[in-house]
């Protein structure tokens, strides 16, 4: 078992589900109600992740909590990296909001409730930031219709047969 899994299971038992280490990078899978509190202790010392420099999120519409999110911390003390996986479920996709730990989450927490509707219960102003607000539907959920339009395309794009413009030669 890692460090940071031991101090986080010391500090609160049963939190950690499952530890992967894959090529040097180390991910918790940590339980979605213990989240907020984890996040706190990683924030502090001795570990010192000060840093949320991503959050992600995946759509497995076969798996029973279908969202998965992945927050990627950053300690400037010591260098090190820490990615915690958190399923957020399937009916209603919930987890707290990290935003009072991390200020780059609010940012991020929007991202992905705009794209995948997961919403981050107690963040100060959830709403949309990359899509029209009377957007219907997020986008990055595997069973949005994909939909589109036709678009021409010409093989003389520049005139005279060339499609790319050259550099002089000198």
């Amino acid at each position: 078992m890692s460090e940071a899994r031991d101090l986080i299971e010391a500090t609160t038992p049963g939190t950690v589900l499952e530890e992967i280490e894959e090529l040097g990078e180390l991910t918790l899978v940590i339980a979605k109600d213990r989240l907020l509190a984890v996040a706190r202790f990683l924030q502090g010392p001795p570990l010192s992740y000060v840093l949320l420099s991503d959050l992600t999120c995946a759509d497995y519409p076969n798996h029973p909590d279908r969202f998965r999110l992945a927050y990627q911390l950053t300690s400037l003390e010591s260098g090190t990296f820490l990615r915690l996986r958190v399923w957020a479920g399937a009916r209603d996709p919930a987890v707290p909001s990290v935003t009072s730990v991390w200020k780059t989450a609010n940012w991020h927490e929007r991202e992905v409730f705009d794209l995948f509707g997961v919403r981050f219960d107690g963040h100060p102003d959830l709403c949309r930031i990359l899509m029209p607000l009377d957007w219907e539907g997020h986008p990055l959920r595997r069973d949005y219709p994909i939909g589109g339009e036709e678009v021409e395309f010409s093989h003389h794009v520049l005139g005279g047969g060339d499609t790319m413009p050259r550099r002089p030669e000198a």
